[in-house]
């Protein structure tokens, strides 16, 4: 199943769960992660499945190689195999260009601004919240005529506070950049909200019209969770503009 959001405006946001593709076990069904040991052609069948479920051409959706950093590529077109960026967002200003961001506990940050025809995507684990990621991205769609005050964020299914236990240490680390992601587990140890910590730099950046999805993927069988079962497939979050 894959959850589609469309506006008014023209803006679409997409993401996906684990179900619907063809991969096996353990990274059945809807595995659209190609860096997690699946057969790279079950990969790229369950791609143009989800694409094609979307009315998207699975050739004009952009992937990234994600390193959990801040680095921002701007993009206008598909790009070769061999030439896909290690980057941890993407901006867009070619409407119809699908950007697309694999996570499996990571926070998917997915932006628009559909009055300029911006569109950006964003990964952002714990180390790229704390890099600056989200607003590398805004930055970078800013830098190409999107206004903040426009733009739509929407974050998709994610790890809970409740549930990324994390060190004191790293806790407080994490906090001293982003207080807003300081966090404590259902049972009582250091945790960090990544998801939190991206929704606050989006308010401080002026990016008002926010969503969040109400998905734990630890807690959610029906979603990939790197945390709750280490080898396990990758989600994908889609946003794109007509």
């Amino acid at each position: 199943m894959i959850g589609q959001f469309d506006t008014v405006s023209g803006a679409h946001f997409a993401f996906t769960d684990r179900w619907g593709g063809v991969s096996a076990v353990p990274y059945e069904e809807l595995n659209l992660g190609g860096a997690v040991g699946d057969d790279p052609d079950t990969v790229r069948t369950n791609r143009e499945l989800a694409a094609k479920s979307l009315g998207l051409d699975p050739e004009l959706v952009v992937w990234m190689n994600q390193v959990h950093g801040a680095d921002v590529a701007v993009v206008d077109g598909p790009w070769g195999a061999a030439d896909i960026p290690s980057v941890d967002a993407l901006v867009t200003a070619r409407r119809g260009l699908a950007l697309a961001v694999l996570t499996a506990d990571c926070t998917p940050v997915l932006l628009a601004d559909p009055v300029a025809g911006i569109a950006g995507a964003a990964h952002a684990g714990r180390p790229g919240m704390v890099a600056g990621v989200v607003p590398a991205v805004v930055r970078a769609m800013t830098e190409l005529g999107a206004d903040p005050a426009r733009i739509l964020a929407r974050t998709g299914p994610a790890v809970c506070g409740r549930c990324y236990e994390v060190p004191a240490d790293m806790r407080a680390d994490v906090a001293a950049v982003e207080p807003a992601a300081y966090a404590e587990t259902s049972w009582g140890t250091p945790a960090v909200d990544v998801t939190a910590g991206a929704h606050a730099q989006l308010d401080r950046l002026g990016v008002r019209d926010r969503e969040q999805s109400p998905v734990c993927t630890r807690e959610s069988g029906d979603h990939f969770s790197y945390r709750r079962d280490r080898t396990t497939g990758r989600l994908a979050s889609y946003v794109w503009l007509d």
